[in-house]
C-alpha cells in the first residue's frame, strides 16, 4: 500500500468507524461465539502472496466483529466505563503516525514536554496538591501517563519498597541484603481493593494484608492503626497503604481523611487509587472524598474510564520523583544525551523502557471539550433528571414526595410521616421509585445514577455507582436498617 491508496483507504476506514459507532446500539452487545470460533474462519498459515485491501476490509465484519464485546454500546453495563471520543481517536491517529518511542527527552522532546504540561493541567483541574506538579517552585514531584492502573500500583509499591529499604539500611547502619528485608515488609489495602493490588504483591513478593471495611465498605483509620500495631508486634515492617476512592465492586470510598494521618504517623507510603471515580474530581462539589489527599505520596486515576480519553491512558502522580528514579534508573551509555541532567527522562519513572505518545489524545480532548464541558459531562443530567423523576412519581399518584437542594444538588426527600408505615411499605415505594428511575435513565441512555438522598453514602453511590441492581439490594438493607432504628 502506497501513500495514495492509504489516503483513500484511510478515509474509508474513518467512514466505517463513524458508521460503527453511530449504529452501535443495533449490534448485539455480547458476541454469540464459542472459544476457538476464529480458527474456522482463518487459514492455517499466513498468506504467501499479498492480499488486496478489499478482501482484508471485508473480513472485519466476517472475522472480527462477531467476536467483539461492544464496550461503546449504550447497553453495555458490565465492568466499568471505557469511553472514547472523536478528539481522542484523532490524537492516537497522529501518535501512530509519528510513532516515536519517548523513553528520553532526547528521543522525542515534544512527547516528554507535552506530557509534563498536560499532566499539570490535569492535576490542577482535579484539585490535587501542588506537590504533584512538574512546574512549581516548591514541587519535587510530577505526573506521568502509564498504561494501566495495575502497572501504576506496582510502580508505587516498588518505589515505596525501595524507599523503605533505604530507611531500614540507614537505621541498621549496615548493608543488609534486600531480600532479607523484603520478607519482613507488609502493605495494606481494604478488602474491596482491586485485584491489581494483590497481583503487585505477588510480583514483588511482598505480603499484602487486606483489611475489613465498615458497613459502607470503607476502610477506616482505626482499622489500619490496629493492623499496623499487630504486625509490628509480629516483627513485620509496615510500609505502604493502597487506599481506594471508588472501588470496582460498588464504588465505595476509603476514609482518606482518617487514613492519611495514620500513614503519616506510622511512616507508610500512601498510594491513592481513584481509577474508577477520579474523573468526578473535575467538579469541586464532588471532591469531599479527597479530604486527606495532601498526605498522599502517589495518586492514580483512569481518564480512559470516564473522561472520554480511550484506553490506554492512566494518569499517575508522585510527590517525590526522586523516589521513583532511585527505583527504576538504569544508565546505559546509548541512552545518555547532552541534556540528561536538565531534562526529564520518563524511562526512569516506569517499568518498561519504551513509551507511546499518549499525551496527544489527552491534549486533544482537554482542548476540544474544555474544563466546563468536561464538568458538564460528569454532572450530565443531574438536577434535570431528578426533577423529571419527581414529576413522574407525583403524576403517578402512588406516593407524594417533595424536592430539596443541597448546595447545587437537587434531591428527592423521602420522609416517613405515618404511624402505620411499615418496612414493607417503604420497600414497595422504593420498588416503584427504582423502576421508574431505571426507565428514565435507560431512556436517556445515561450510565450513571442521578437520584440522590440526604445520606452522604447514598449521594456517593448515586453519583458514581453504575450497577443499579446491586445498589437496589444495598439500599433495601439500608432502608430497613434505618427504619428499624
Amino acid at each position: 500500500m502506497q501513500a495514495e491508496e492509504y489516503n483513500r483507504r484511510g478515509k474509508e476506514l474513518v467512514d466505517y468507524i463513524t458508521q460503527y459507532l453511530g449504529s452501535i446500539r443495533e449490534r448485539r452487545v455480547i458476541p454469540d461465539v464459542k472459544p476457538g470460533y476464529m480458527k474456522e474462519l482463518l487459514p492455517d498459515t499466513a498468506p504467501t502472496e499479498p492480499e488486496d485491501w478489499e478482501t482484508i476490509f471485508q473480513d472485519i465484519e466476517k472475522v472480527i466483529m462477531p467476536g467483539v464485546v461492544h464496550w461503546q454500546s449504550p447497553h453495555m453495563h458490565a465492568y466499568y466505563p471505557s469511553l472514547t471520543s472523536w478528539p481522542s481517536m484523532l490524537g492516537d491517529m497522529l501518535a501512530d503516525a509519528i510513532n516515536c518511542v519517548g523513553f528520553t527527552w532526547a528521543s522525542s522532546p515534544a512527547c516528554t514536554e507535552l506530557e509534563m504540561n498536560v499532566m499539570d493541567w490535569l492535576c490542577k483541574a482535579l484539585g490535587l496538591p501542588s506537590f504533584f506538579l512538574h512546574h512549581h517552585p516548591d514541587s519535587r514531584g510530577g505526573g506521568i501517563l502509564q498504561s494501566t492502573v495495575s502497572e501504576s500500583t506496582l510502580v508505587a509499591l516498588l518505589a515505596a519498597r525501595k524507599d523503605k529499604f533505604l530507611q531500614l539500611q540507614a537505621e541498621l547502619d549496615q548493608d543488609v541484603d534486600n531480600s532479607a528485608l523484603n520478607s519482613r515488609l507488609v502493605a495494606y489495602a481494604s478488602d474491596q481493593a482491586h485485584s491489581s493490588v494483590e497481583k503487585a504483591g505477588l510480583i514483588s513478593l511482598v505480603k499484602i494484608r487486606f483489611l475489613p471495611t465498615d458497613e459502607q465498605l470503607s476502610l477506616k483509620g482505626d482499622t489500619l492503626k490496629q493492623a499496623i500495631q499487630e504486625d509490628r508486634r509480629r516483627g513485620l515492617v509496615p510500609f505502604m497503604l493502597c487506599a481506594t476512592l471508588g472501588t470496582t465492586g460498588v464504588c465505595a470510598f476509603d476514609n482518606l481523611s482518617e487514613l492519611g494521618p495514620v500513614c503519616a504517623e506510622e511512616g507508610l507510603w500512601l498510594h491513592v487509587d481513584a481509577a474508577y471515580a477520579g474523573s468526578a474530581y473535575f467538579c469541586p462539589e464532588l471532591r469531599w472524598s479527597l479530604e486527606g489527599i495532601e498526605l498522599a505520596h502517589s495518586f492514580v486515576f483512569n481518564p480512559s474510564k470516564w473522561m472520554m480519553v480511550h484506553f490506554d491512558c492512566t494518569a499517575f502522580w508522585v510527590k517525590d520523583k526522586y523516589k521513583l528514579q532511585q527505583t527504576f534508573t538504569v544508565d546505559p551509555v546509548y541512552l545518555r544525551h547532552e541534556n540528561s541532567q536538565a531534562a526529564m527522562d520518563f524511562m526512569h519513572w516506569q517499568i518498561p523502557l519504551s513509551r507511546r505518545f499518549r499525551s496527544l489524545k489527552l491534549w486533544f480532548v482537554m482542548r476540544s471539550f474544555g474544563l466546563k464541558n468536561l464538568q458538564a459531562h460528569i454532572r450530565h443530567g443531574g438536577n434535570a433528571l431528578t426533577q423529571e423523576l419527581l414529576r413522574r412519581l407525583t403524576r403517578s399518584g402512588t406516593m407524594y414526595l417533595i424536592p430539596a437542594d443541597i448546595h447545587t444538588k437537587r434531591i428527592i426527600r423521602f420522609t416517613v410521616t405515618s404511624q402505620f408505615t411499615t418496612a414493607e411499605d417503604i420497600l414497595k415505594d422504593w420498588s416503584i421509585i427504582s423502576k421508574m428511575a431505571s426507565t428514565l435513565l435507560y431512556q436517556q441512555l445515561f450510565m450513571c445514577f442521578i437520584l440522590s438522598t440526604c445520606f452522604k453514602y447514598m449521594l456517593s453511590c448515586f453519583t458514581f455507582l453504575l450497577n443499579f441492581h446491586m445498589f437496589n439490594s444495598i439500599l433495601q438493607d439500608y432502608v430497613i436498617h434505618a427504619y428499624n432504628g
